[in-house]
């Protein structure tokens, strides 16, 4: 995940602790119950974990992950068996259970789990595409202490309803996002770019002006579930790259005129490379700060199998939510405190590990400690190798090589005016 606002605009954010190693911001922890503790250092975080807690889902969208439909799927974590399952986490001592689906929302007792992890010191966090959210499930959500609620929107009006498979799921979900607004919970919109509503990127930053909504997460397609059918739907490297122009432009003019909305991009680390790469051209000092905060945060160095980890609905444990086809175990036979920090699974040692192991255009590239060679699970899909380069990598043979001071203190001195000769 990279935290736009924070890197681009010198913003403080409420995850600047997990994902940079700074304390927060004072007056955020004040707003923020159960506030993110800073890590020693980024290869010991423990994991956030998103559990799916249910296959099944009201809508059909063409890009689901899991290949969620609605439909009743056998073998779900009892309510018992999800409560020894939050426990063993609180005790591993996880910053946040990420709830997601198919729809949560169609989970019975999903509130009392919201609320069993929220007792026990984890942030409980929602993922959901927010059609479900009347006015009474939104006080209900803020009573159980949801810390945040993420509805996805993948367009405005009908291409979101052609991505969702339904038509009216783009007013019933921004009905859900007013509804959790209106009764002060937390919640933000997440987009995955693709063809679809590339060429809309603009009208969706509009939009979300507009809306008010404070937060919004741009993802990069990964090719799971039926998503893995839409390898042609997803951006060329050129478009990536005016994707991230515009991303980055767009949030900086949010900043400028004191909004207060926080632009994130998720499952391409590669972003934050990009982003570096703008911002030295027009602010050296500036640049040197961010290298360092890339630098600590070690993008997908430390991303699947280290600080992100999935269980899924029948208890599986996997090294991230895209990335079913390798299961570690599963918490009905092993805690998953156990599981996750055994090695003996030659995937699992690798992801503790993985620079050494990095292979195709990440083995040489001069971004390695920085990118971690972005998402193994889409290198594994395209080429058959979890240690090829990202196949979403879009920088380009110049700039993977391109000559840079190697560490971040360097590169703040370098930074500095240099006095006048005599």
């Amino acid at each position: 995940m990279i935290d736009v606002t924070k890197l681009y605009c010198s913003r403080a954010t409420t995850g600047d602790a997990i994902r940079y190693g700074q304390k927060s911001d004072g007056r955020l922890e004040a707003a923020e119950p159960l506030t993110h503790k800073v890590p020693p250092s980024a290869a010991e975080r423990k994991p956030i974990v998103v559990w799916n807690a249910t296959r099944t889902c009201n809508l059909n969208c063409v890009h689901c992950y899991t290949d969620s439909r609605r439909r009743e799927y056998s073998g779900e974590l009892t309510t018992a068996e999800a409560r020894t399952m939050i426990e063993d986490l609180a005790h591993f001592g996880v910053p946040a259970l990420l709830f997601s689906g198919g729809e949560p929302l169609m989970r019975p007792d999903l509130l009392d789990l919201v609320g069993y992890g929220r007792e026990r010191g984890i942030r409980p966090v929602l993922s959901t595409n927010g059609t479900l959210i009347t006015p009474a499930v939104a006080a209900q959500l803020k009573q159980a202490g949801l810390i945040y609620v993420g509805i996805s929107l993948d367009g405005i009006g009908p291409v979101n309803d052609r991505f969702r498979g339904k038509k009216g799921a783009f007013e019933a979900a921004m009905a859900g996002f007013r509804n959790c607004v209106e009764v002060g919970q937390r919640v933000g919109l997440r987009l995955t770019l693709t063809q679809r509503n590339f060429q809309d990127l603009g009208a969706i930053f509009d939009f979300i002006e507009r809306e008010k909504i404070n937060r919004a997460c741009f993802y990069h397609l990964v090719y799971a579930g039926r998503g893995n059918k839409l390898l042609e739907d997803d951006l060329t490297h050129a478009q990536s790259r005016q994707a991230m122009d515009i991303i980055l432009r767009r949030t900086e003019d949010f900043e400028r005129r004191g909004l207060n909305i926080d632009i994130l991009t998720v499952d391409n680390h590669v972003d934050g490379v990009y982003l570096y790469l703008q911002l030295l051209q027009k602010d050296p000092a500036r640049a040197a700060e961010v290298y360092a905060l890339l630098e600590w945060n070690g993008g997908g160095t430390y991303s699947s199998g280290v600080g992100i980890g999935n269980i899924d609905y029948q208890g599986n444990v996997h090294p991230d939510q895209f990335w079913t086809e390798h299961t570690f175990g599963n918490v009905r036979q092993r805690p998953f405190s156990q599981i996750w920090m055994d090695v003996s699974n030659p995937l699992m040692a690798g992801l503790k590990n993985r620079l050494p192991l990095l292979k195709g255009r990440c083995a040489d590239c001069h971004w390695k400690r920085l990118c971690g060679g972005s998402f193994l699970a889409r290198a594994e899909k395209v080429y058959g190798d979890p240690w090829m380069h990202d196949p979403q990598c879009y920088l380009t043979d110049e700039e993977i090589r391109r000559d840079r001071p190697e560490s971040a203190s360097a590169m703040a001195e370098a930074a500095l005016p240099k006095e006048k000769a005599a």
